[in-house]
């Protein structure tokens, strides 16, 4: 065991304060964001969960894999999985629509309650950071590539490890996925 050191530093009024047991926020999780409501979002929140990350589409022959997502969100919330749903129009322009047209679908179609962030780009020249970050031999060499298609799935473990990548056929309640998702959630 080790014991917290609190430090303060005060410096032209300011305090700050460091503890030894603040954990460093994984890279993966280091972006801010908006939500689809149009909040900031830290992806740090969700540092220590297992979080499932899916670019998604309203119009796309996948767009069913959100009632499997919500699925997943209904069983596994409770034990630390964030499913977070990424609009993006990248893919045969399949999610047109406006946040707030994009919010109304996912609630009304398939009673969306995980988390969905504000519509990005993952493709092309100015990619969203976290999806550079997901797709980069750098950052991501087990995973690494371009996403080719909607509803291509990402799993980042409790340790901000990205431990799996799932192309769009898999469907959200497939043994492959839940398998990994479960095996995540059991490390503590």
């Amino acid at each position: 065991m080790f014991k917290a050191v609190a430090v303060s530093l005060t410096c032209l009024g300011l305090s700050l304060s460091l503890h030894a047991e603040d954990k460093k926020v994984p890279a993966v999780l280091g972006f801010k964001m908006k939500s689809l409501d149009g909040k900031d979002m830290d992806l740090a929140k969700y540092q220590g969960k297992v979080v499932l990350v899916v670019n998604v589409a309203s119009a796309c022959g996948y767009t069913g894999q959100y009632k499997g997502m919500q699925g997943l969100h209904d069983k596994y919330a409770q034990q630390g999985l964030v499913v977070l749903g990424v609009p993006c129009n990248d893919f045969g322009k399949q999610e047109p629509g406006s946040e707030a047209e994009i919010a109304k679908f996912c609630e009304s179609k398939y009673g969306v309650k995980f988390d969905m962030l504000s519509k990005v780009a993952i493709k092309g020249n100015d990619p969203a950071p976290l999806y550079k970050h997901l797709t980069s031999k750098d950052t991501n060499p087990k995973f690494a590539g371009p996403v080719k298609w909607n509803f291509t799935k990402f799993l980042i473990g409790r340790n901000g490890e990205i431990v799996g990548r799932f192309e769009p056929g898999v469907e959200p309640d497939a043994a492959e996925l839940t398998k990994a998702i479960e095996a995540e959630l059991a490390k503590k």
